[in-house]
């Protein structure tokens, strides 16, 4: 039986509500279990894998950010070097950030084993919870040697996902988590791991990052557009100290006139303007426009995946091209 470590940092896979019905509002009880409470309570988790806990946090997602990536990175760098049999790990995390910090992981990681990033819509707690078979999942997939090599994966609703491509795009239903260009990478049926395809851009651990080479990642901002947006935000941001900016343009890429024109006073103040699209899918390509403005396309990372690669890219670099090649590489 293979060896996987359990790592809790909290979330809805973590929570209990006031009672089985009470699937919207069980954050109000402020409620977590720590990961050997949620093993505990998902006793079957044990006829799949020998399964050991490691405690972590137990906080909502939206609070989990740069500082949390490290000591995650940290934590299984850990974890593989103290069990040499270990052969999975598996994060349970909230959903909300659930992506961010599965491509974070996927851009920085030092582990070769399988690491995949599980969550749930409704709390442990809840009637019809997914928040068991999703850990089950996980544990599967995780324990599966068709895993290694795909980097960090991210199992809900019975899909294996890469972390690169997936999304969250449902407030509460439970197949919200889906790759809107190329698909999840296969399924998980009873104890059956079925792959079809793999990502074809570099992942974990073979990469150019290292979040425990850094003490901070440089700020990098989100500027959203809609008509009439003037960018008022954008010299906010650069005001505040941005060193990037993402601008989650109209698709193909675009911002209104008065954003446009603050995006193209940061650029020539030396911020790094990364341009996505806030469409959901699709690709932003290079044109002249863009290089004679010296922003950066994002690729098809929609608006909050590229600033976590645009923020570990400047910790290297403030150069178009080198910054142009690591969004083309990852």
């Amino acid at each position: 039986m293979s060896k996987i470590a359990f790592i809790g940092t909290g979330g809805t896979i973590a929570s209990l509500g006031t009672g089985p019905l009470d699937i919207v509002h069980y954050g109000n009880n402020k409620t977590m279990l720590p990961a050997d409470g949620i093993l505990a309570a998902v006793p079957q988790v044990r006829e799949v894998a020998e399964v050991i806990a490691v405690p972590f946090a137990n906080i909502p997602s939206p609070s989990i950010g740069f500082a949390e990536w490290k000591a995650l990175a940290l934590l299984c760098s850990r974890l593989v070097a103290e069990h040499a049999d270990l052969a999975g790990i598996v994060i349970g995390h909230g959903t909300a950030t659930l992506e961010e910090t599965a491509y974070a992981l996927g851009l920085t990681l030092k582990v070769a084993i399988p690491v995949v990033v599980v969550g749930s819509q409704r709390p442990l707690s809840g009637l019809a919870s997914d928040a068991s078979m999703n850990l089950v999942n996980a544990v599967r997939v995780a324990s599966d040697p068709q895993s290694a090599g795909r980097g960090v994966l991210v199992l809900l609703n019975d899909e294996i996902h890469a972390a690169r491509e997936v999304t969250k795009t449902a407030t509460y239903r439970l197949q919200t988590f889906r790759a809107p260009d190329f698909g999840m990478l296969g399924y998980v049926d009873g104890d059956v791991v079925s792959y079809y395809r793999r990502t074809e851009r570099v992942t974990a651990p073979d990469t150019e990052f290292d979040l425990a080479m850094l003490e901070a990642l440089p700020r990098v901002d989100i500027a959203y557009a809609y008509a009439g947006a003037d960018g008022v935000e954008v010299d906010a941001f650069v005001a505040a100290g941005a060193r990037g900016i993402v601008a989650a343009g109209f698709a193909p890429g675009m911002a209104p006139p008065g954003q446009a024109a603050a995006l193209e006073r940061a650029a020539k103040a030396g911020v790094v303007i990364v341009q996505a699209t806030r469409a959901g899918s699709g690709v932003v390509h290079d044109n002249a426009r863009l290089s004679a403005l010296g922003f950066v396309p994002s690729d098809n990372l929609n608006p909050q995946k590229a600033r976590v690669l645009l923020a570990l890219a400047l910790s290297h670099t403030q150069d178009r091209a080198e910054i142009m090649r690591m969004f083309k590489t990852y």
